[in-house]
C-alpha cells in the first residue's frame, strides 16, 4: 500500500497516531510553564465571552487547551484528525468534549470562536488559504479568531522536531503572510506579536494572532 501524500489528511491521521503518546508525555503539563501563553488563552476567552461556543482546531493528545479555555467559561469542543489524539484527549480531561474532525472541514457551525494552537504546521502552506476560508464560514460575524504559530519559512518534510523517528510535513509561517491571508479570509486584526522560544521549547520564535470575523 502506497504512503499517503505529504501534508494529507490521511499523512496527518498516520504521524499523529503515531506519536501522540510521545507527545502526550512531552507536553502533558507545558501551560504552567508558560504565562505568556496563559495570558493570551485567558484574553481570548475574555473576547469571546461567557458560554461562548468555541473550537480548539487540532487539539492533540493532550487537551490542555481545550480545559483550559472550557475554564475559563467558554462552550468549548477540541477537535482533531487523529482518533489517537482525541482517545487521548477525552481520557486526560474528563468532562471536556473532544471530536474526530477535519479542521479544513467543519461547516458553518456557527462558532463564536476558534483557536488555533500549532494546528497549522502538519499542512502545505498552499492550503491556508482554504483552511482560513473554512474557518471564516464557521465563525458568526463578530466572533475570535486565535492563531499561535512558528515562525519561519520552512514547507515541507522533515524529521520530527519531537523526536521518534518519524518523517513529518512541517511548515512555518512568518507574521506577514499569517495576517495577510488572515485578512484576505475576511477578518480583521486585533493584534499580532512573537515571542522567543522558552529554554524547553523547539528553537523557533512564536506568531500570536488574533483577529475578528468581519
Amino acid at each position: 500500500m502506497s504512503s499517503p501524500a505529504p501534508g494529507s489528511p490521511a499523512d496527518v491521521v498516520r504521524t499523529w497516531d503515531a506519536r501522540a503518546d510521545h507527545y502526550l508525555r512531552l507536553f502533558r503539563d507545558e501551560l504552567a510553564e508558560k504565562p505568556y501563553d496563559l495570558e493570551v488563552l485567558r484574553a481570548f476567552a475574555q473576547r469571546v465571552g461567557a458560554g461562548g461556543r468555541v473550537y480548539d482546531a487540532g487539539c492533540g493528545p493532550c487537551g490542555h487547551v481545550t480545559a483550559l479555555l472550557a475554564a475559563h467559561g467558554l462552550d468549548m469542543l477540541g477537535i482533531d484528525l487523529s482518533p489517537r489524539c482525541v482517545a487521548l484527549a477525552r481520557r486526560e480531561q474528563p468532562g471536556v468534549r473532544f471530536a474526530v474532525m477535519d479542521q479544513g472541514a467543519i461547516g458553518a457551525v456557527p462558532l463564536d470562536g476558534l483557536v488555533a494552537y500549532y494546528s497549522l504546521h502538519d499542512q502545505p502552506k498552499r492550503l491556508l488559504p482554504a483552511t482560513l476560508a473554512a474557518w471564516a464560514a464557521a465563525i458568526r460575524p463578530g466572533g475570535q479568531l486565535l492563531i499561535v504559530a512558528k515562525e519561519g519559512t520552512g514547507d515541507g518534510v522533515i524529521d520530527d522536531p519531537l523526536g521518534g523517528g518519524l518523517r513529518v510535513y512541517w511548515a512555518e509561517f512568518t507574521a506577514d503572510e499569517l495576517r495577510e491571508s488572515i485578512r484576505d479570509a475576511g477578518f480583521r486584526i486585533d493584534a499580532c506579536a512573537v515571542r522567543e522560544a522558552y529554554e524547553d521549547e523547539i528553537p523557533a520564535r512564536r506568531v500570536h494572532l488574533a483577529a475578528t470575523r468581519r
